[in-house]
């Protein structure tokens, strides 16, 4: 399982870590800062999902006038991963 770790950009969250398994799931979603618990609810329901697709599902989802959101964040994350 490789390990990555992803500063964020435009967000409240200053970091996101997470992993990914040799058949592409994506496991143990952490956030750090922003919304407690609307950070927590995305790692488990992504939990065990496929990255690629996680990642093309959270594409583009905005947060106020941001232009971005933590979502959106871990999309940015997860593609510049796998």
């Amino acid at each position: 399982m490789k390990e990555f770790i992803y500063t964020p950009t435009g967000v409240c969250s200053t970091e996101i870590r997470f992993s990914v398994d040799d058949n592409g799931a994506l496991h143990d979603v952490q956030f750090t800062k922003g919304c407690n618990g609307n950070l927590k609810a995305i790692g488990k329901l992504v939990e065990g999902k496929d990255a690629r697709e996680i990642a093309e599902l959270l594409k583009g989802n905005l947060c106020g006038i941001k232009g971005t959101s933590c979502a959106d964040q871990l999309s940015k994350a997860i593609f510049a991963s796998v």
